[in-house]
Formats: C-alpha cells, sequence, structure tokens
C-alpha cells in the first residue's frame, strides 16, 4: 500500500495555459471530496478545476472530473497516474489557466498527466507497512542489555518509560510479529511480559 509522503503543489506552463496540480493525503472518500470542493472555492476563477482521488485500503475507490475539459482528456489521465504509481489514500486536483492557445486532445491529456507525475515525483511516495506496537516489560536490571540487543536487532522503540519495571514500545511488522515475541523471550531469559496493542502503518520512503 503506497500513498504520498506529503502535500503539495507544482506548476507546469504549456503554451501558455498554467497547469497548477496540488495533491494531498485523504484517509477517506469524504475527505478527499471535501479537499476538492475547498480547493475549487478557492479557485473559482479558473478555467477548469480537474479532480481525481483513489482511497481504500487496497484503492478501491477511484473517481475523476474533467470540469468542462473534452471527456476523457484530464480526470482520467491524472487518475490513470495515480494508479499506476499503486497510491492511495492520495487527492489531486490541476488547476487550469488558459492561455488562449488550444492544445487539442492528445495535448490536454499529456499536459494532465504530467502536472500530476511530476507533482507526485516532487512531493514523494512512501509506502505503508503493517506493524503492531508490542510493549515489553522488564525488570531495571535487565533493561540496558535488553535496550542494546533492539538496538543491534535495528529496531528503534518508539518510547521507554521507566517506573516499577522498564516498559519499550516496538513497531514490529505484522509479517515478523511471531518472531519477534520469540526473539524478546528468548534474549530475556523469558522474563519479559509481552503486550500487543492496536495495528497500525509505518512509513517507508520509496526510491523513484
Amino acid at each position: 500500500m503506497r500513498t504520498i509522503r506529503r502535500g503539495g503543489s507544482r506548476e507546469l506552463e504549456i503554451r501558455k495555459s498554467r497547469f497548477i496540480c496540488t495533491l494531498a493525503r485523504a484517509a477517506d472518500e469524504a475527505e478527499a471530496v471535501e479537499f476538492l470542493a475547498r480547493h475549487r472555492r478557492a479557485h473559482r476563477d479558473a478555467t477548469h478545476n480537474c479532480t481525481a482521488y483513489v482511497v481504500g485500503e487496497h484503492g478501491e475507490i477511484a473517481k475523476s472530473s474533467d470540469d468542462g475539459e473534452p471527456a476523457g482528456t484530464a480526470g482520467i489521465p491524472m487518475l490513470e497516474v495515480l494508479t499506476r504509481r499503486g497510491l492511495t489514500g492520495t487527492a489531486a486536483v490541476v488547476t487550469r489557466h488558459f492561455g488562449g492557445v488550444k492544445l487539442g486532445a492528445g495535448g490536454l491529456v499529456r499536459a494532465y498527466a504530467k502536472a500530476v507525475a511530476d507533482t507526485v515525483d516532487a512531493v514523494g511516495v512512501v509506502e505503508l507497512r503493517p506493524v503492531v506496537t508490542v510493549t515489553v516489560g522488564v525488570g531495571h536490571a535487565q533493561a540496558g542489555r535488553f535496550l542494546g540487543d533492539l538496538h543491534a536487532r535495528g529496531a528503534q522503540p518508539a518510547d521507554v518509560r521507566y517506573g516499577q519495571d522498564v516498559e519499550a514500545d516496538v513497531a514490529v511488522p505484522l509479517t515478523e510479529l511471531a518472531e519477534f515475541e520469540a526473539w524478546a523471550a528468548r534474549v530475556t531469559a523469558g522474563r519479559a511480559v509481552l503486550r500487543r496493542g492496536a495495528p497500525g502503518h509505518i512509513e517507508v520512503p520509496v526510491t523513484p
């Protein structure tokens, strides 16, 4: 599952027309629709505000709008860029200010697709990998060695709390959960107390 690293905008000028693409993260369809509506209101003076979004854990909801451009020349090319990159949780709007020179259907398709592609490249992409936060509790006498073993394993605790015992919260990839729990029990000679938290995701940058 992939999404954009952050929201952002980028401008492209083609034959005197300005194409300004703005991307935003959207947790669900309602958030995508609200972002696009807000953007249209803020840029109502533009010639067109063409849109596309993909949301859902598997990108199962995907919609687009040509906003007055010839059918199939704006929203669909924008949407194809998002789906080809494997993105979800992403909304895109391309604001066009017409420069007086018609681009033709093929020119419009290329312009809208390039505006989105260039902006995706500019803001970056991350892969969302499923994790479970495991809280590992150990005694103070074991804490230093256990935290050192965690570091050697390449795991960085999200939080470490010192109380009656020492507790470390570790984000563990879902596919490694059973192996991690067995490892923690082994390196602490069975003294660790393990609690699983709610599932979530970590973001790993994707190299272009």
